[in-house]
């Protein structure tokens, strides 16, 4: 996936980051629930979950919000540079990071950094080092 950083625009991007604040303080003031999509996804898997409508919704949500944004504006072009399997390794790395890291950069970087927890500041530091070390030896070692 590459940026068009020449043609950025930071006032869709200010709406972005206001819109994902106002859903995540909504679902934790609502429902008392944290708005980490490894852990609202999970739950939504698991067999026994008594609390599937609201994480069924929310996932629905997620996949529902570039077909509403059409009706405004274009989508924007998205071009992916990197090969089918490097993109499944990739995912399968980012979800074993979640389960280690006990939560997920929107759980952790979004809403555990706005709480003041030590812990999510640790684990977002933490995926912040590893992705940039992470595309350095991708793109630089690696020539991916």
């Amino acid at each position: 996936m590459s940026l068009d950083v020449a043609h950025f625009a930071p006032l869709p991007a200010l709406a972005g980051g206001l819109l994902i604040g106002l859903a995540a303080a909504l679902l934790v003031l609502g429902n008392g629930r944290i708005a980490g999509i490894s852990g609202i996804l999970g739950g939504l898997l698991e067999s026994a979950s008594g609390d599937r409508a609201w994480r069924a919704a929310f996932v629905l949500g997620l996949f529902a919000a570039p077909w509403v944004f059409k009706l405004f504006a274009p989508l924007p072009a998205v071009t992916i540079a990197s090969s089918p399997p490097v993109l499944v390794v990739a995912g399968l790395l980012v979800g074993i990071g979640t389960r280690y890291g006990s939560g997920c950069t929107s759980g952790h970087g979004v809403c555990g950094l706005s709480r003041g927890s030590v812990r999510s500041l640790a684990a977002t530091a933490t995926f912040m080092a590893v992705g940039f070390g992470t595309v350095f030896v991708a793109r630089h070692l690696l020539g991916f």
